[in-house]
């Protein structure tokens, strides 16, 4: 099996800024290669009939409660004392996820992904304002305007849905959902970012 993996990912996701600094370490120790898919997140619960955990889960007694005391747990285990949950979250990502796209047509969507994330889940920046956007997009070394005007082309416009209808096709419902294995051949699935032993375990069996 290629030692890749493919992450489903959507900056509106809390869960996707958790598990990418982890990930990324996996990757490295194991010297595997990875890829992100840009997806909305919406679109996705839509297509699926799915809902974030917190409207999801809300009439459950004590779910939500839990699920706020493991996403403690995996960041004080894996020290992302950065984190903070965005002010303005659920955000609405379509135009940055266009723009990730845009960027991954590049071939540097796993570097977009690293420049903005701590921007969007550190700092806290308006992701729905432009121009708070596109300063914090100019200052991790992209062309904000070049990305920006192609995140408005019918091009990238569809892409990003075909993306997302793919995604859900290969079966994923949510975020964080990880692909193991060549894009062309046999891959692993695997959600949630409690399966990262997991998936650490399968690239070290080669």
């Amino acid at each position: 099996m290629a030692k890749r993996v493919e992450l489903i990912f959507d900056f509106v996701s809390p869960n996707a800024y958790l598990v990418w600094w982890p990930l990324r370490d996996i990757v490295k120790r194991t010297g595997a290669g990875l890829d992100v898919t840009p997806v909305f997140l919406g679109g996705m619960h839509k297509l699926t009939g799915n809902a974030p955990p917190m409207i999801r889960d809300a009439d459950v007694k004590g779910k939500v409660e839990y699920s706020a005391l493991e996403m403690r747990r995996f960041i004080a285990r894996h020290e992302l004392t950065k984190f903070k949950l965005h002010p303005k979250f659920p955000f609405n990502s379509i135009t940055l996820q266009r723009m990730l796209y845009a960027a991954d047509q590049d071939g540097r969507g796993v570097s977009f992904v690293e420049a903005l994330l701590p921007k969007v889940w550190e700092e806290g920046v308006d992701i729905t304002d432009p121009d708070a956007l596109g300063q914090a997009i100019a200052a991790a070394g992209f062309d904000a305007q070049d990305l920006f005007a192609r995140s408005q082309s019918q091009e990238v416009k569809d892409g990003l849905v075909a993306n997302t209808a793919d995604a859900v096709e290969r079966g994923t419902f949510g975020i964080p959902t990880m692909f193991v294995g060549p894009r062309d051949g046999e891959q692993e699935m695997f959600f949630g970012k409690e399966r990262l032993g997991q998936i650490e375990e399968l690239l070290e069996a080669g």
